[in-house]
């Protein structure tokens, strides 16, 4: 399937910042289940380019003179197949995705969570797929009353949250059964109007390979999913990452838009 992606951020400051720096993941990388066919990123200024630890394009922009916005757009065209989510591109031992950060700390209700369905009988994909389904029972889709600071286990005692926190709740979970877990940034087309075109799920690995799993819509991803990036959890993998000296009053608007593209 060939995809159209439009995504772009804007920042508003009330007063002038006088210097930011953005960290961007907004490039994804052609593997066995993406083909990059055209891509560009439209910046205010000119980036530098490099690979990270876990294998993302990243572009380090900054700014030096007072500004009182910026705006970043990333469009292309990607085809996109339903497999190959197993194809690693950081070649990082899959130990390193057992790691806890302080989003994706391993909390009481969290390995308790976990335990339940740990036992049940069935092929690994198959207890992880019944976790999945726990994990969105427990916090049903709910935008708003979460934010990019919410850890796992706030979301799961708070009972709702999106898909940043679905999937940092079940990262948690299937480390604290001992499997590496990581954090996925992409894009899904999708014609359900209350889930954002840009999106998150995880991939855990089990039996040998990476495994796919989309929480926030219970299926496996395929392809209307296409992955920007992928980390220990949120702030490894997402699209935007800055700071700025100055910019009081600060407002973010960002929109992603993925449509089927015309053959």
């Amino acid at each position: 399937m060939k995809l159209t992606i439009c995504h772009s951020t804007r920042y508003q400051y009330a007063e002038p910042a006088s210097r930011s720096t953005q960290y961007l993941r907004l490039t994804p990388r052609s593997n066995r289940h993406q083909q990059i066919l055209a891509w560009q990123l439209t910046l205010p200024a000119p980036a530098s380019q490099s690979v990270d630890a876990f294998g993302n394009i990243t572009h380090l922009m900054t700014l030096d003179a007072p500004h009182d916005s910026i705006e970043l757009v990333a469009e292309g065209v990607v085809e996109t197949r339903p497999n190959g989510w197993d194809d690693d591109a950081s070649r990082l031992n899959p130990l390193v995705f057992l790691r806890p950060t302080p989003l994706t700390a391993v909390v009481p209700v969290i390995s308790t969570l976990a335990h339940e369905v740990a036992g049940q009988a069935g092929t690994v994909q198959e207890r992880l797929t019944v976790l999945s389904q726990e994990v969105l029972a427990r916090m049903p889709y709910t935008p708003g009353v979460t934010d990019a600071a919410t850890t796992a286990a706030s979301a799961l005692t708070l009972g709702a949250g999106v898909c940043q926190d679905h999937t940092q709740v079940f990262i948690a979970a299937c480390r604290s059964l001992g499997y590496p877990a990581r954090y996925v940034s992409g894009y899904l087309l999708s014609g359900a109007v209350d889930h954002a075109a840009s999106h998150a799920w995880a991939e855990v690995y089990a039996d040998g390979g990476w495994l796919a799993f989309d929480i926030s819509n219970q299926c496996t991803p395929d392809d209307h999913h296409l992955k920007l990036a992928v980390g220990l959890d949120y702030l490894d993998a997402c699209p935007v990452r800055g700071m700025r000296r100055g910019g009081a009053g600060e407002t973010m608007h960002a929109h992603a838009a993925v449509e089927q593209h015309d053959n």
